[in-house]
């Protein structure tokens, strides 16, 4: 038979992941913050699209007047309503004074900017209305906070530029992370010079910044209240002993007592290791629950979605309607048509989402019943793929809708990935145990141990073993007690033996 190319129809069946589904998809492992977001973007770049806050109620008879709450725009909130809030000069009359006596900084700036003054009706002599921007304060910066002071307490440029760079090198706990020899090799600049500014830069506030370690920002902050003397020197020098909590070995190591020892550690405690974090410039975001879970009437739980972060849309039919029979060219139309059909696509993904998540959270309580009831000791462990099987979903699909988001609980708030837990075998052929659930028992069993019987990780095995049938072997033991910052048996005998001793 000869071989020649022909033309082949065949009829097969295959998944193909479309733009939208890819972006359905998608729209699942965003967290409430990041969904806003996104919607927003669309309302602004769809016509179509509106948000369903504006909407009139559907229960509305057809001719009926729809009561609206009052609405107002910033500047009629500032300027038409100003006349609610009097000025500077209105006050002053009042106590029959002047400005100054009252509101000495206004009259300050008034000086400085008499086009900034204000009428009664709060708007500017200008008839500009005032800038809201200009009334928020700002969160200091730890960088421009140090430069300003800098420049006051430093007089060449050349120092200017070195502390410039000085400031650059400062982490976010105001601690020095650059190499001085390497910052003078690039600047050209003699080492006494740069150890010169850095002297005097370690007297800016906060005190203790550009320290290169924890022992010379503890004694730059002691120097500052003068109690920086050779006895807290030497404790300064031994602080890996007061992190032992050895009091009996730094006693003997800077040659005091045991009041003399009380009242430097309290010394200590009432510094500031990390001088730097109060300027700490980030965004501080609350953490907003997803899901809300509650005790019902018959003793059922209560499964409902936080109808505060889900964003509404709707779909302006009536507007599209309208525009489509004005419009004649082709272009138009075809950008009409793809608005309307991603309109329909964000509201069918956002409610397909809602109630993905309202799927996967009823699972959740359904196999977290003990916890929720009982408390941590009766956490089970529970992965994605029991979750995913129970509500014939896929594992993919419930590890996104559990990405970034809390649900909250009579327990607490937490988020969706704390009920997925490893599984620990129980030695007697048992219901196997959750690893958060080990974790805790683990903490108990050391809160509750002696000085005189002090566990080790290998007698904590044998008692989980014992006690509740909990197979797990010593190294994760000591897994567990480390990712808890606890101590080795070792470290606490010898903490509660100080203690003792001290006491």
């Amino acid at each position: 038979m000869a071989l020649s190319p022909r033309l082949e129809f065949r009829q097969a069946q295959s998944l193909t992941l479309t733009p939208q589904l890819m972006q359905s998809i998608r729209l699942l492992q965003l967290s409430h913050l990041e969904l806003n977001n996104f919607v927003e973007d669309e309302l602004l770049r769809n016509p179509l699209l509106e948000r369903e806050d504006g909407a009139e109620p559907a229960d509305a008879e057809p001719g009926e007047a729809v009561e609206r709450s009052t609405e107002i725009t910033a500047y009629e909130d500032t300027v038409d309503r100003g006349d609610r809030i009097q000025d500077a000069d209105s006050i002053a009359d009042g106590y029959d004074t002047a400005v100054e006596n009252v509101f000495p900084d206004q009259s300050a700036q008034d000086q400085l900017n008499p086009a900034s003054r204000l009428d009664r009706n709060g708007a500017s002599e200008s008839g500009e209305a005032p800038d809201i921007d200009q009334f928020v304060a700002s969160r200091p910066v730890l960088s421009e906070h140090l430069e300003a002071q800098s420049n006051l307490i430093l007089r060449t440029a050349a120092d200017r530029l070195i502390a410039r760079h000085l400031i650059d090198g400062l982490n976010e706990a105001g601690y020095l992370a650059i190499d001085l020899d390497a910052l003078a090799e690039q600047l050209g600049a003699e080492m006494g010079d740069i150890e010169a500014v850095l002297e005097a830069l370690q007297g800016c506030d906060p005190v203790g910044v550009f320290a290169r370690s924890v022992p010379e920002c503890l004694a730059i902050q002691l120097r500052e209240r003068d109690r920086l003397d050779p006895m807290m020197l030497k404790l300064l020098d031994n602080l890996a002993m007061v992190t032992e909590h050895d009091k009996i070995g730094l006693m003997r190591a800077i040659g005091c007592d045991r009041e003399d020892l009380a009242d430097m550690l309290a010394e200590l405690r009432n510094l500031d290791p990390r001088p730097g974090l109060a300027f700490d410039s980030g965004p501080v975001e609350t953490v907003v629950p997803d899901v809300f879970v509650r005790r019902g009437p018959d003793g059922a739980w209560q499964i409902e979605l936080n109808s505060e972060v889900l964003p509404r849309v709707l779909v302006n039919r009536v507007y599209y309607a309208t525009v489509t029979k004005q419009t004649r060219a082709p272009a138009e139309k075809s950008f009409l048509s793809d608005c309307l059909a991603t309109a329909n696509w964000l509201t069918k993904s956002l409610d397909q989402r809602a109630q993905t998540i309202l799927k996967v959270s009823a699972e959740i309580v359904r196999q977290q019943d003990g916890f929720l009831t009982h408390g941590i000791a009766h956490l089970k462990p529970m992965t994605l793929r029991m979750v995913a099987e129970a509500i014939d979903m896929h594992e993919s699909t419930v590890s996104r809708v559990t990405a970034n988001k809390y649900i909250a609980t009579p327990r607490g708030l937490y988020e969706m990935k704390y009920f997925f837990t490893t599984a620990i075998a129980s030695s007697d052929g048992g219901v196997d145990h959750s690893a958060e659930t080990v974790r805790h028992r683990i903490k108990q069993l050391i809160d509750a141990e002696l000085v005189t019987a002090v566990l080790s990780d290998d007698t904590i095995a044998d008692m989980l073993k014992q006690e509740q049938g909990i197979d797990v072997a010593r190294r994760t033991v000591a897994k567990y007690r480390e990712g808890m910052n606890i101590p080795s048996s070792v470290m606490r005998r010898r903490q509660k033996k100080n203690e003792q001793q001290m006491a």
